[in-house]
């Protein structure tokens, strides 16, 4: 029973631990759980805005390489047992 109590103590911490360090957000729902990389605050070509602005007459936002190249991890979760909406009428 401790070591139960334990786990459930030390996952959530470690993981926020690991976001923060690794510069990651999570978001969860009941769908899925979606993993995405964030801007490097000590980056020297964005500062951590996660882009800049390019020049010329028409100047639009690209985006920096310390976050932009990595990929999102969408982990989906499980679904469960689909309820019968008529469960009283015999099948066709």
């Amino acid at each position: 029973m401790r070591g139960i109590i334990l786990t459930a103590a030390v996952v959530p911490a470690v993981t926020a631990v690991f976001l923060k360090a690794g510069r990651w957000q999570m978001h969860a729902d009941r769908h899925h759980i979606t993993v995405t990389p964030r801007p490097c605050r000590c980056c020297t070509r964005c500062r951590g805005a996660g882009g800049f602005w390019t020049n010329g007459p028409f100047p639009e936002m690209e985006a920096c390489d310390c976050w932009s190249d990595r990929r999102d991890l969408r982990i989906p979760l499980r679904r469960g047992p689909v309820a019968d909406p008529w469960p009283d009428e015999p099948p066709i």
